[in-house]
């Protein structure tokens, strides 16, 4: 039987490529062209791949579109002061436990939630 360990990556699909990268790494994440013309951008042992829309890399999803993701990613410290925020802090329920959370928009409107873990 199959048991899912981990997860690797997850791809976007972006209709900017260069506002995407730098809207994540403005989050601390760090950009690789890791072929030509394919593109990541990584974070500690896991990446988000990019494809551009249109430009979908085989096998895709059936209907791959820009901003219909739902992210949760954890941070060290949330600095509201650098963000354009939605909604937050607010409490949330994460995988592991509690988190601070505040939630906001990349260049494609993907909902992105930044969180805290709550002590």
């Amino acid at each position: 039987m199959t048991t899912i360990r981990s997860l690797d990556h997850l791809v976007l699909t972006v209709r900017d490529l260069d506002a995407t990268i730098a809207f994540y790494e403005r989050l601390g994440m760090r950009h690789e062209e890791f072929a030509p013309g394919r593109h990541a951008l990584r974070f500690g042992p896991q990446k988000l791949n990019l494809h551009v829309v249109g430009h979908e890399l085989d096998p895709h999803a059936t209907q791959p579109t820009p901003g219909s993701a739902d992210l949760c990613f954890l941070v060290d410290r949330l600095d509201p002061a650098e963000l354009d925020i939605e909604l937050g802090p607010v409490d949330r329920q994460g995988a592991a436990g509690p988190l601070r959370s505040v939630y906001v928009r990349d260049p494609d409107g993907n909902l992105v939630e930044l969180s805290t873990e709550a002590r």
